[in-house]
């Protein structure tokens, strides 16, 4: 049987990748700071359902407590270790940076660092689709220069890119690093979007609609993009001999075990059709709150997943209402509403 070590284990994506790996018949182990960014009793609740399963086990600790991390890493020693647990969020970053510095930056150097002792079979880091900045040539793919972040996570993010490259070359560690393109599902984050517009729209309080609604994203369903993490377990990156190794589209160094996949829907959808999806759901009109573009925000984000697909042969692609109305389900018999 196969050990993962999963950070951010009782967060939104780390729940459920490993209700998914336990299901595939992998033994977890969960890694969590349980940090109060957001409702606890979310993260303590999703814990409980994954310790229902008799292989998965959790240890409670920060990223940056290298003692406590290397510890468990050194007595489990998980074959792959899948790396979630960040410091989330674009607009928080604006109020906390050192959050991110703390748990993004060194919090992510402990991992590659346990990684490295270990000598696991493949690393796989999170990223996110906030690296791509200030781009506007559309869909966004792991070609593209990442060079001009607009806010600290991003940049935190990207910094991460960078390190597991080197440590990739350095020590002929197999990593792959995906970014994610707007996640959403049950048992999401309460600072989401779709969690606060389902919430006010079911209470009848105002809704805050950035850039007066102009707004695209690429939003993933958490299962799609679960999958996809699974599936690239199986497919750790190799050192290619020569650049002719390399196949086009290919995102994979030339000098290392190191690859960037892009995890999103490959569609762009507009706001307002997200927010009248979840109006539908929830069976009443949001009391609509417009303002302008928010500090370090973007108008829009679509990943080319093509490059996910020729990897794994697998491609997102829940309907946005479907997804939608699966969350409003979930909130509801959630809060009992």
């Amino acid at each position: 049987m196969r050990t993962v070590l999963v950070t951010g284990s009782a967060g939104f994506i780390g729940f459920h990748l490993s209700q998914l790996l336990l299901e595939e018949g992998f033994r977890v182990v969960g890694f969590d700071g349980m940090t109060d960014y957001y409702d606890v009793r979310i993260k303590q609740r999703r814990h409980q359902m994954l310790l229902q399963h008799p292989h998965f086990s959790c240890t409670e600790g920060m990223l940056e407590d290298f003692g406590t991390l290397q510890a468990l890493a050194l007595a489990e020693k998980p074959d792959v270790i899948v790396h979630l647990a960040a410091q989330a969020g674009v607009r928080y970053s604006l109020e906390n940076p050192r959050a991110y510095v703390d748990a993004n930056l060194i919090g992510t150097f402990n991992v590659m660092e346990c990684a490295r002792e270990l000598g696991v079979d493949h690393l796989l880091m999170a990223s996110t689709s906030s690296v791509y900045g200030a781009n506007t040539d559309m869909p966004f793919g792991e070609d593209q220069k990442c060079d001009t972040p607009l806010t600290l996570y991003a940049a935190t993010k990207k910094a991460n890119e960078a390190m597991a490259h080197s440590y990739a070359h350095l020590w002929n560690l197999p990593t792959t690093m995906f970014r994610f393109f707007t996640v959403y599902g049950p048992w999401g984050r309460p600072d989401m979007a779709l969690f606060k517009f389902t919430r006010g729209i079911l209470e009848g309080t105002p809704i805050d609609i950035y850039n007066d609604g102009e707004m695209y994203r690429d939003f993933t369903y958490v299962d799609d993009l679960v999958r996809g993490i699974r599936l690239l377990i199986d497919a750790a990156p190799v050192r290619p001999e020569t650049p002719e190794d390399i196949a086009e589209g290919d995102s994979l160094s030339p000098v290392a075990p190191f690859r960037v996949v892009n995890i999103g829907n490959g569609d762009k959808v507009r706001l307002m059709d997200f927010i009248e999806a979840i109006e539908a759901e929830c069976g009443r009109v949001g009391v609509k709150n417009f303002m302008p573009m928010q500090q370090g925000d973007v108008p829009a984000t679509w990943a080319d997943a093509s490059l996910l697909k020729s990897l794994t042969g697998y491609a997102p692609q829940t309907p946005f209402r479907e997804g939608v109305a699966r969350f409003v389900a979930w909130y509801r018999d959630y809060y009992r509403v």
